[in-house]
């Protein structure tokens, strides 16, 4: 993991204050689909200076009367006229200072990404980091904007991403933990495309360290991608990668703080369970003095210490019907 990345890890954003004062600034929004940002322009001569969402200060002389911002579905996005001029003016408009030009941006390397994925290949490396930079950016329009990017980029790209993948999950799994609904929901849906679209041989280790971080929330949310991740390697996938590594990862999710945490943990137990049943039918079939062996439970009490056995036990052991999982698929 990246040094930046575990700094960032330091200090998560505190929830958005709601401006209470006499400021006009607001951003509407719609009950379904796209939604525009509106910023009124505000003069006030005792100060200059006025809050826009509550998020940050600018001057009242800068602020541009109904400015808008229309968040567009990746499927209603339109392809590009000129490409050439779009490629070139790309990392300028990414780097900007102004943020209407960022969010014009980021909807071109969307559009690329979709369109034309193979002219944008080579410049990743660049459009990355400048897309982490939008996920910090404290303006909502330019964040959940780069959020809605990074979805695109991981359906597009795969595992041609997993390079430039830590700063990137680190600002996702962040984005996902606050309060503000909004980018909490876009944060979200972009790490159900990254645990889609990125193979999970390649996502879980990176994973892996976030289930152990400091923020709860952030452990939680992780634990949510680890264990959506997990049944994509498949029967041989999970015996490769080691249901003794994965069942010690699950264990130490079942005491965490939150809920969340200790769900996944109990969904991907159930997993782990079926595929080593399913595994271990045949072999124990031909011991039959000796069927407790390659039991589960002989498995688990191998592998964990007591407590954490008894508490992987308690939950696998439980009638639930397991349906879906990865050796019905």
């Amino acid at each position: 993991m990246s040094s930046n990345a575990l700094r960032d890890l330091n200090s998560v954003p505190a929830s958005e204050r709601k401006n209470d004062d006499s400021s006009k600034g607001c951003f509407t929004k719609p009950c379904n689909g796209n939604m525009n940002e509106n910023v009124e322009e505000k003069h006030n001569k005792n100060s200059p200076l006025i809050n826009v969402n509550g998020n940050e200060t600018v001057n009242a002389d800068v602020v541009v009367a109904n400015s808008e911002v229309e968040y567009i579905e990746s499927e209603n996005l339109s392809d590009l006229e000129d490409i050439d001029t779009c490629l070139k003016n790309l990392l300028p408009g990414l780097d900007s200072k102004d943020w209407v030009s960022v969010v014009e941006a980021l909807n071109n390397v969307r559009r690329l990404s979709i369109f034309h994925k193979e002219v944008m290949f080579d410049m990743l490396g660049d459009v990355i980091p400048l897309m982490v930079k939008s996920l910090k950016n404290p303006r909502s329009a330019v964040c959940k904007t780069a959020i809605m990017t990074s979805a695109d980029i991981f359906t597009a790209y795969n595992d041609h991403v997993v390079d430039s993948l830590d700063p990137l999950l680190v600002q996702l799994l962040l984005k996902s933990s606050q309060d503000k609904k909004f980018v909490c929901e876009a944060a979200e849906r972009a790490l159900e495309a990254m645990t889609t679209w990125v193979s999970p041989i390649a996502l879980l280790p990176k994973l892996q360290p976030y289930l152990k971080n400091k923020n709860p929330r952030i452990r939680a949310k992780a634990s949510m991608c680890f264990s959506r991740s997990v049944p994509l390697l498949g029967v041989e996938g999970i015996e490769t990668y080691g249901i003794d590594k994965l069942i010690e990862v699950a264990a130490s999710q079942l005491s965490d703080q939150l809920p969340e945490s200790r769900e996944a943990a109990r969904t991907l137990l159930l997993e782990l369970q079926t595929v080593y049943e399913k595994s271990h039918s045949h072999s124990s079939a031909t011991v039959p003095e000796h069927p407790e062996i390659g039991s589960w439970e002989h498995f688990c009490q191998s592998k964990l210490s007591p407590l954490s056995a008894q508490a992987v036990l308690r939950v696998t052991n439980t009638n639930v019907t397991r349906e879906g999982l990865v050796v019905g698929s």
